[in-house]
Formats: structure tokens, sequence, C-alpha cells
């Protein structure tokens, strides 16, 4: 018999909720500062983590983001930006992923030369050379930042729209959800509306369950970042429920930025028994030190999930991908092919 592990490492798997400026590796941070002549306080890989990663004691999720301060000033070019999106695709194939969308926000790489335009044309580009390359779809998700005013965000929006179906799947806000409440940016997600783009929604993470509230029903989220908050309010949790509105949970970074005390009040088994339509995503594979073949294994070794049970999480994911539908349909069968190799077929009955 098939160990459990050995399953869930050989199961295709699908991250819907990855950070580009998360995911940049110590080695091509080292990289991008020695072609373009800019300090880094150390030159090898492994003593320049602690300042990319977050810390074994990070206190909240307003620390764990000081982390992208530090690699956003290496990142304001048309080929870091390539370079970066081609990797964060590459990495995710290395762990078996079959399907990544890649989130990044446009505004914070124009500091130098390139337009909103430009930025989100350039993670374009290393996503189909990840594709050309790894064999596996990718789609961006434009974010609208937090502590960005309205203008910018609107900005962003339109940007977004002008590489709807060229790449970009959804638009998202992202930010430090403590200090800058949902409710402030409906007229950003209003302009989303009207332009017709698809919202994903950081919620439910440093603020309370109210904010998911406002970002599904004010903000026309159809799929929520994170929520793992949700679970302080049962009203919450029947809305996500009746709705089948997707939560894109990051156990790793969750747990991390202290959304949760630890894996014993990490709620994503719970949500996934209770009917919740629940996905399992790395957030931000260099700050969180994880990968998405990682946050699978610890699924089973840290909430005791069954390789069945991950499995119905990877076909959630295929199914709320930002893809179009012919490429949703195509992602889909080979998402259910590679599961029915492995016994793990939703009509196979065993393991």
């Amino acid at each position: 018999m098939t160990r459990p592990l050995d399953l869930i490492a050989a199961m295709p798997k699908i991250d819907l909720h990855l950070h580009l400026d998360g995911c940049v590796r110590p080695e091509t941070l080292i990289r991008l500062a020695r072609e373009r002549k800019r300090p880094l306080p150390e030159t090898e890989p492994e003593r320049l983590l602690p300042y990319m990663q977050a810390a074994p004691d990070n206190a909240n999720l307003t620390e764990y983001l000081t982390k992208f301060d530090f690699v956003l000033p290496h990142l304001q070019d048309a080929e870091a930006l390539e370079l970066a999106a081609f990797e964060c695709v590459r990495q995710t194939a290395d762990s078996g992923g079959l399907y990544v969308e890649v989130r990044f926000a446009p505004m914070l790489h124009t500091r130098e030369s390139l337009s909103a335009d430009d930025a989100i044309r350039s993670v374009i580009d290393g996503l189909r050379r990840g594709e050309a390359e790894c064999g596996i779809p990718a789609r961006a998700i434009v974010i609208c930042m937090r502590h960005h005013d309205e203008a910018l965000n609107i900005a962003a929006v339109e940007a977004a729209a002008r590489f709807a179906g060229y790449g970009v799947g959804a638009v998202d806000l992202a930010g430090d959800e403590s200090r800058f409440p949902t409710s402030a940016f409906r007229r950003v997600f209003e302009a989303a509306a009207a332009l017709g783009l698809p919202v994903t929604i950081h919620a439910g993470e440093a603020a309370g369950p109210e904010s998911i509230r406002e970002a599904v029903e004010r903000l026309g989220a159809v799929r929520i970042g994170h929520g793992v908050r949700a679970q302080e309010d049962p009203e919450i949790l029947a809305m996500l429920r009746e709705r089948r509105i997707p939560l894109e949970m990051c156990p790793t970074s969750n747990i991390q930025t202290r959304a949760v005390p630890g894996w014993d009040a990490y709620p994503l088994r719970r949500y996934a028994a209770e009917g919740l339509v629940v996905t399992a995503n790395t957030d931000n594979p260099t700050v969180s030190g994880t990968t998405i073949a990682d946050e699978y294994r610890l699924l089973h070794e840290r909430l005791g999930m069954a390789p069945r049970e991950i499995a119905a999480l990877v076909l959630n994911a295929a199914d709320a991908a930002f893809l179009e539908p012919e490429a949703k349909q195509a992602l889909k069968a080979r998402v259910l092919s590679a599961l029915a190799s492995l016994g793990l077929a939703p009509d196979h009955k065993g393991a």
C-alpha cells in the first residue's frame, strides 16, 4: 500500500495565492543586485535569508509585511519582473504544480522608469515563458494596495483591464488589513465591476470576519484570500458556504502572521468538513520558507488530513481558477487524470 505522504508528494498541486515579491529566491536577488550594481548586506544566499524570511517569533501581519520592503527596490525594471515571474512558475512546477496564479501590485514597481502597464506586461511575459518551459498554465492577479490612495488603485484596476484575457485573471486588495479597513475601497472595486474584472480580496486575516462580509457583499469578491477568521462568526461561515465562495487559505503564512495562534486552532480541515470551498496555497514561498508541496504535506502531518481530503482541495482550486472556460476545463481534466492515476479520483473507492 502506498504511504499517504508518498501519495501527497505525487499529487497534482495548484497554487491560487502566491505573491510575486514574496517568491523571489535569495540567489535571484543576489543576481539582480549584482547586475544592477545595487548593494546588499550579504552576498551569500544563506546569510541573506534573515532579511527576506519571516522570523520564528514574527509578531503579526504588520511585521511580516516588512520583508517585502527589502526585495521591492530590486524589482523595478522589466527584466527583473520577467525573471521573478518566470521563477514563480518554475518553483510551482518543481513542486508538482499544474497551475499557478501570481499576484503583484504594479504600482509598487513604478519607482523608476516603468509604468503600471509596463510592469503588468513584464510579469505576463515571465509567466508565459514559465508556461512554455514548464508546461503549466499561469495567470496574473493585479493587486490594489491598502496604503495607496483611491486614484492610484483605480489606475491599477484600469491597467489590469487592459490585459484582461491576455494574462490577467482578476484584481485583488492586499496590504495591512489591520490599519486600512476593507470598507474604504468600495469605489475602487466599483470601478473593477464596471470593467468586468473578477475580484478576490484579502480578508479575515488581520481583521475580523466583518471584513469578509464587506469584501463579498460590497466589493464583489468571488474568492477570499485567507478567510481564517471567518470561524469567529457563524453567519459569515454560513454566507461563505451558501454562496460557494472559495477561500485561498495559506496555512504556514496564516500561522506566522498570528491570524491563528497555532496549528491546533487552524480551521482549514473543519471548514472543509462543514462544506466550505477551501483551497491550500503558499502566499509567499520565500518569506514563509515554504512550497506548495510543503503546504500539502503539512495538511497531513499537522491537521491529520488524508490524501483524499487534500485531493478535494486540489479539485476546489481547479474549479476556482481565474481561467478562461476552455483552459479551466483542460486544467480540471488534467487534475482528474493525475488523481485517477493515484487512485484518488472522486469516484474511486478506496484509500
